[in-house]
């Protein structure tokens, strides 16, 4: 499910660092203090107008089975889902309903989850929206063209075992709709996301008959845009959806009549167009991260500065531990304690670009707790390492700028404890199939990014370090097996999302203290936007402006 974390048309957790900029950059960066700006555009919000989002993608699936998207990009504008995030600025997000009267009522000891749909929801096409459609929403997701589209639900539900899908007549006996109103789900084990999780793309209302092969071009739409126009590699043209009531939606403004997608565009001259802020391109937005080689453009011009939207924290940029091979915790431990994250900020482009991280949970996810087990000290990591013959570590990465520049701040630092490092770079799909499919031999050590697809610990912890996600595609990069923590994890994991925001930083301590991961940075993301756009911030997460809310003006 990887995808580049620069592009929010589809985002997804698993993003791999492309393309930071390094070198002579950085100093210009960090002297710029482009971070203390405000995050939030200044132009005032207006209904009306025309938003154009300048994108590198040249497609967008507009199928909400296939789709990784996240709540509040791009497929947000046009399909509605259960429920819903509250992302303000500053504040931590919240669930919330959204074609739901509220955020699901839990029974049989959180097994089972029952919601009711708003009154009078109409789709695009005129008719009501119910029970039953969201039902097919999710049950099409199990069919093979379907394939791709984030999958937490497949795993939760019960008796998914061997479905194929609705469209020869099979339906999920865990999902039951007993009026147009009213869907039931039947969960495996009790599990106090499910309000997040009925939040993603598959819960969208999708009407029987469709045909999967043309849906993603002519979906049926719920929310407030409805796709008018769609030129492969050019252009996607959404226009309002009159049959969206915006008193039953708490989440979007809705505020430009019409959105475009310009598809295919090359991210330094999106950049070079939102600096000049000229003809529409001022209320335009780029979908894509500011292309490091032009932030020293953009931070020595006070107004393409003032319109560069940066978090203050964002994806975790890390260094997994192969446990299996580096297995003496003493070692791990000189490695958290020898590592270097100011060096490793200043790769990424210093202040602008990344700040140090010490916890494995995300800023902004709630129930978050900061923490720092292994600050920096050289001398503890070599005392610690003392008479150790720990030989040579092999340190495998994706060959990518960003991720070579992280490699060589972290093999320096290591060096410093007298530990001897063999960066070992490779193409990124070789690096994927080795990190996340092979049985582990070929590195000690590797560095990747990770951006959780909810705002839950849950999506931090559960699938970075339960031994149930070591090897066949899962992203156990340290292949970390603990019962304990096991146990932990399935615990919190049943318990209503309120109760477990505490133990859920619990656990983040608990397993810092085997060390099979140690954080390096937070990505810090930055947006370029024109002088006529408004209601554009970047929060700690989702790291990403929330589409829902932006608005277009003219001059």
């Amino acid at each position: 499910m990887g995808s580049s974390i620069y592009s929010i048309s589809s985002l997804s957790r698993r993003g791999f660092l492309r393309g930071a900029g390094v070198g002579a950059t950085v100093a210009v960066l960090s002297a710029c203090g482009a971070n203390e700006r405000s995050v939030t555009s200044s132009a005032t919000p207006t209904k009306g107008g025309t938003l154009t989002v300048l994108t590198s993608d040249t497609d967008i699936n507009w199928d909400p089975g296939r789709s990784q998207g996240m709540a509040v990009t791009s497929l947000a504008l046009v399909h509605r889902r259960l429920t819903s995030w509250r992302i303000v600025q500053g504040k931590e997000a919240k669930v919330v309903p959204d074609l739901a009267t509220d955020t699901g009522k839990a029974s049989n000891g959180g097994r089972t989850w029952t919601f009711t749909l708003k009154d009078g929801l109409v789709a695009e096409d005129g008719s009501p929206i119910t029970s039953t459609q969201i039902r097919h929403g999710v049950e099409r997701t199990f069919t093979a063209s379907l394939a791709g589209g984030l999958g937490y639900h497949k795993t939760l539900l019960d008796g998914t075992s061997g479905y194929t899908g609705p469209y020869k007549g099979q339906h999920l006996k865990s999902i039951e709709t007993p009026d147009d109103k009213t869907i039931i789900f039947h969960l495996k084990a009790p599990f106090g996301d499910w309000p997040w999780i009925v939040s993603m793309p598959a819960f969208a209302p999708v009407p029987l008959g469709d045909n999967p092969t043309t849906y993603t071009r002519k979906p049926v739409a719920s929310g407030p845009y409805r796709v008018a126009d769609y030129k492969q590699g050019v252009a996607a043209t959404l226009k309002r959806n009159p049959k969206w009531t915006p008193s039953s939606d708490d989440v979007r403004t809705a505020l430009p009549d019409t959105i475009v997608f310009s598809l295919g565009q090359e991210s330094s001259v999106v950049a070079q167009r939102l600096i000049d802020d000229s003809a529409d391109d001022h209320n335009s937005f780029g979908a894509d991260m500011a292309p490091p080689a032009r932030l020293p453009q953009v931070t020595s011009n006070p107004q393409a500065k003032a319109r560069l939207a940066v978090g203050s924290a964002g994806p975790l940029q890390y260094l997994a531990i192969n446990v299996e091979r580096v297995k003496d915790i003493k070692v791990r431990q000189a490695i958290a304690y020898a590592v270097d994250r100011k060096a490793a900020a200043t790769a990424l482009g210093g202040e602008i670009g990344a700040a140090p991280a010490t916890t494995y949970i995300t800023p902004g996810i709630p129930g978050r707790q900061e923490y720092n087990l292994y600050p920096e000290s050289t001398e503890k990591a070599q005392k610690l390492l003392n008479g150790t013959n720990v030989g040579q570590l092999v340190l495998l990465v994706s060959n990518d700028e960003g991720t070579m520049a992280l490699a060589q701040a972290v093999g320096q630092a290591l060096q410093k404890a007298n530990l001897s490092v063999k960066i070992n770079p490779v193409e990124n799909e070789t690096w994927v199939e080795k990190v996340t499919q092979s049985d582990g031999s070929d590195y000690d050590l590797t560095i990747a990014s990770w951006n959780p697809d909810y705002p839950s610990a849950n999506a931090n912890l559960q699938p970075l370090f339960a031994s149930s996600e070591i090897g066949s595609g899962g992203f156990n990069l340290g292949r970390y097996h603990n019962a304990e923590v096991d146990k932990m994890l399935s615990d919190v994991a049943a318990l209503p999302m309120d109760e477990a925001k505490e133990k859920w930083a619990q656990i983040d301590r608990r397993i810092a203290q085997d060390v099979p991961v140690v954080p390096l940075v937070y990505r810090r993301n930055a947006f370029l936007h024109g002088s006529g756009v408004s209601g554009f911030f970047v929060n700690p997460f989702p790291a990403y402006p929330n589409y829902l809310v932006v608005g277009a003006q003219g001059r």
